[in-house]
């Protein structure tokens, strides 16, 4: 697209997408706290993937902005992808400091994040978007592509082209984000399990718990009308029936879908790590929440989010736990 790009968070998702879309010749700007922006400038980025392939962009050939006045003040585009608990912190930079004209495209987990924007932005073109792969940040300006999926966009909004990148619109983003939530349920699994996501998904008793949580939220979609987008060949509402078999045809199976690095591992864990609040509300949470409004159970997907916000509480990083003390009802 013609026009300034500015990248509201550059965490893993944004230093990725930002970085691929500024090798592609793109005007980008991250918008990044201090201590991301001190990392970019003293390594600049290296963007890899499970794939094979490694970019490298130097310091000089990235536009990093810890100002919002700065960053957002010439946007043609802003792509939000910080968390979605500074939705709407982002939301009143973007209304104080970004031309009225500017597309916004949220590139954030969760349900909500694109109507919290069109609220809070009214009279400014909001449309939703979904990552479906995993970033991790590696340090030292690397960051790291451990799964397979494209970049979806809300049919309407202004075209994205980057290299490496797969971009897809879709008319219907409520579907697509409902399809993403259903994955996104492993993630606070494989945070609690301190597991990379092969070894967390190649233990049965982690994909029986993982297809109830999956149970719990395709029944409340179902209950809202709504049919969630499958990213692969295999429907979603299929994958609990696929977690339950036995290893070796789980294994089988899951050769036709995502793909998955062999060291990667789900953002909440690295929130976990490096003492960062998580996302539960809007995953977990958001089940819980809708199932409530519905009077639906969501007894696993509860347990899931309990054992999250007290690893929060704790603040020492995964707690490796056993899925069998998941499994188990608390007394």
């Amino acid at each position: 697209m013609s026009g300034r790009i500015v990248i509201a968070g550059a965490g893993s998702i944004g230093c990725f997408v930002g970085g691929l879309l500024a090798l592609g010749g793109e005007e980008v700007v991250l918008l990044a706290r201090p201590r991301m922006a001190g990392e970019i400038a003293a390594h600049g980025l290296t963007l890899t993937s499970f794939e094979g392939w490694s970019e490298t962009l130097g310091a000089s050939r990235l536009h990093v902005e810890t100002d919002p006045a700065a960053a957002l003040a010439h946007a043609a585009l802003v792509l939000v992808t910080v968390k979605s608990g500074a939705t709407e912190e982002m939301a009143a930079l973007i209304a104080a400091h970004a031309p009225a004209g500017a597309a916004v495209i949220s590139l954030q987990n969760g349900l909500n994040n694109a109507a919290l924007l069109r609220t809070a932005l009214p009279g400014r073109p909001v449309f939703a978007g979904m990552v479906s792969f995993n970033v991790l940040h590696e340090g030292q300006g690397r960051f790291h592509r451990g799964t397979s999926g494209p970049l979806v966009i809300e049919a309407g909004a202004p075209p994205l082209v980057a290299p490496h990148l797969d971009i897809l619109a879709h008319p219907d983003m409520a579907a697509v984000l409902a399809g993403k939530l259903v994955y996104n349920l492993n993630n606070g699994l494989n945070a609690l399990s301190g597991l990379t996501l092969r070894q967390q998904l190649a233990d049965r008793r982690w994909r029986l718990l993982l297809a109830a949580a999956q149970d719990e939220a395709l029944a409340v979609l179902r209950a809202e009308g709504i049919q969630p987008w499958s990213l692969g060949k295999v429907p979603v509402t299929r994958f609990p029936r696929i977690l339950r078999l036995p290893n070796f045809l789980f294994r089988l199976l899951s050769r036709r879908g995502v793909r998955i690095d062999a060291s990667a591992r789900s953002s909440m864990w690295e929130d976990l790590e490096r003492r960062r609040p998580t996302e539960i509300d809007e995953l977990q949470g958001a089940v819980i929440a809708r199932a409530a409004a519905l009077g639906l159970p969501a007894p696993v997907n509860r347990r899931i989010a309990d054992a999250i916000r007290a690893a929060e509480a704790a603040a020492a990083g995964s707690p490796r736990l056993d899925p069998d003390a998941l499994r188990r009802p608390r007394s």
